[in-house]
């Protein structure tokens, strides 16, 4: 129940319709645009405000204040049985509204029916939507953009459940191509040195040089039989072997970071099951036969420039090897022509801009609408401590993994952090900030509003000065105080929070919401009383905060972070 929204298209309405009954009393001409409406900055001017007047002056040829004086002696005698309770007019030509003290009292209820549903919204209308995201090569750990990523499309992919779709969350694995390759040459170099000697083989200059890669080469060689090796092997057998043996490994390990960091996937999608199955000839096959593709220099080419791409890409190699792009079209046209997915989100760091045109024109290539395809773009973070740049990790003096940074960082830090800003901005992620157990740290201040009202309600029921359901209502008629009325207000955003992240594919959104209602409440409970009020003030004012107790819960599920009760 979003009202917010209801306000808002309420006064629009209102407005519009005593507009149109100034026109039918010939007090001003006909041709105004539709009232906009907005909540001002400052509480002074109302609660929600429009400037229809000043819209409307062009079309109108009318002095702006005369338009408002107009329209608001037509508006007043129909906010009766509205969810406003006063209109005036202000500055230029502005009409201010006051809500109601029912419209408060229908928050406060709405939050105590709808519990953990609250803040739900039915714009997805069911539609199936999938998220992608971290999607990476199973070929070393996961990194602080993995981290990045995770949290952000988890929480982006809750957003939009909340909000109405039917979500999946899918990790796109490439096991297959170039970096597979890298990979398995890296193993076997190890391999070979690891029997032989560090100058039995050269290492690929492109190769992996993380220990890890020392590590499963030698676990490989401690499995083979005694006087057994493939060190007389044809090299591509023993490359498969190592490759056979380290890849799972690698992935087992991807999992088990995420899992430790709350995130977990309903699919996880092999790249080289897309090969395995045919599925990338037949769908390449499909471009040839739609015209889309011409050959140069032994290569198969896409046709990209013919739908607005900068340059044609190649799709099969001199060699006849697939590339990356020509997966991946077959990967996005399975999302959509084979598992049926309405909307598919994918979420790319920023040095992939250029393949969300790439990948929107092989959608329209093959006849699969490009607009169903949304992308978000992630910038870098940049981890400090103390205002000080961190690259390495204190425990091993390497580049810190997501591993790493768990080991330092609270899981509910982390993921807060990680999404407290939208994804096109550049995140810097201070670390000593993060550990920090103060109002300066942003999470530990939203998860401490959730227990200081969890242990005063528990405290107030134990010396029997409220009932055990803590006014399962409040009575909004008791609760007059501003800073009373701007904590219903701010209960209010929720809903209204949560459809705007949905629409802008931005998470982030509930960071700063869940900031400011725990700022709310702390001013709240730093100057309004509770303990010593009258029972049925005391009764409201608990109920009140049990509203708020119950949202910032709501808010921080969505997160994936905890709700402690105890701080």
């Amino acid at each position: 129940m979003n009202l917010i929204k209801s306000a808002r298209e309420q006064l629009a309405s209102l407005v519009k319709d005593a507009y149109d009954c100034a026109v039918a009393d010939g007090v001003l001409p006909p041709g105004a645009p539709e009232p906009a409406v907005e909540i001002p900055k400052d509480k002074s001017h109302g609660d929600f405000s429009t400037a229809f007047a000043m819209q409307a002056a062009r079309a109108l040829g009318k002095n702006p204040r005369e338009t408002a004086a107009a329209v608001l002696e037509r508006l007043l005698p129909r906010l009766d049985g509205s969810c406003f309770a006063s209109a005036e007019t202000l500055g230029a030509g502005f009409i201010n509204v006051r809500l109601s003290e029912r419209w408060y009292s229908e928050v406060l209820g709405a939050v105590a029916d709808m519990g953990d549903g609250y803040g739900s919204a039915d714009i997805g209308k069911g539609r199936r939507v999938m998220v992608e995201f971290v999607s990476a090569n199973p070929t070393g750990p996961m990194t602080i953009g993995n981290a990045r990523g995770g949290v952000l499309g988890d929480s982006l992919a809750s957003v939009l459940q909340k909000a109405g779709y039917d979500v999946s969350r899918e990790f796109y694995l490439n096991d297959a191509g170039n970096q597979v390759d890298v990979f398995a040459r890296s193993l076997e170099a190890r391999y070979i040195q690891h029997h032989r000697g560090e100058d039995a083989a050269p290492f690929p200059e492109d190769g992996y040089h993380g220990d890890y890669v020392r590590e499963l080469a030698a676990d490989f060689a401690a499995g083979e039989a005694p006087g057994s090796t493939m060190l007389e092997a044809p090299a591509d057998e023993r490359r498969a072997a190592l490759t056979a043996f380290a890849l799972p490994l690698m992935v087992s390990r991807m999992k088990d970071d995420l899992a430790r960091y709350g995130v977990r996937f309903d699919r996880w999608f092999r790249e080289s099951g897309l090969h395995e199955s045919g599925y990338v000839d037949e769908t390449i096959g499909l471009l040839t036969r739609r015209g889309h593709t011409y050959e140069k220099d032994g290569a198969l080419w896409f046709r990209a420039t013919d739908f607005g791409c900068e340059k044609d890409d190649v799709l099969r190699k001199a060699n006849g090897f697939y590339t990356y792009y020509a997966a991946d079209i077959a990967y996005h046209r399975d999302k959509f022509a084979e598992r049926g997915y309405d909307i598919c989100v994918d979420i790319f760091g920023a040095d992939h801009h250029g393949h969300t045109l790439r990948f929107k024109a092989g959608m329209e290539a093959l006849g699969l609408d490009p607009e169903r395809l949304r992308f978000v773009l992630m910038q870098l973070v940049r981890l400090t401590r103390g205002g000080e740049a961190v690259r390495m990790s204190k425990r091993t003096g390497k580049a810190i993994t997501l591993g790493d940074l768990l080991d330092e960082i609270p899981l509910d830090a982390a993921r807060f952090f990680f999404n407290n800003r939208s994804a096109c901005s550049h995140l810097e992620f201070d670390m000593a900030l993060a550990v920090r157990q103060d109002s300066e740290n942003p999470v530990y201040y939203v998860q401490y509003a959730h227990a200081r009202i969890t242990n005063m309600l528990n405290l107030l029921k134990s010396e029997g000065l409220i009932s055990q359901t803590a006014a399962a209502k409040a009575d909004a008629s008791l609760l007059p105080h501003e800073l009373e009325r701007a904590l219903i207000r701010q209960l209010a955003l929720f809903p209204e929070t949560v459809a705007q992240c949905a629409a802008a594919l931005d998470p982030s959104g509930i960071n700063t919401y869940l900031v400011e209602l725990a700022n709310c409440f702390h001013r709240f409970y730093n100057a309004v009383r509770l303990k010593g009020a009258e029972a049925p003030l005391l009764e409201a004012r608990a109920a009140l905060c049990a509203c708020v107790r119950d949202v910032l819960r709501g808010g921080l599920t969505l997160l994936g972070i905890s709700a402690p009760e105890k701080m």
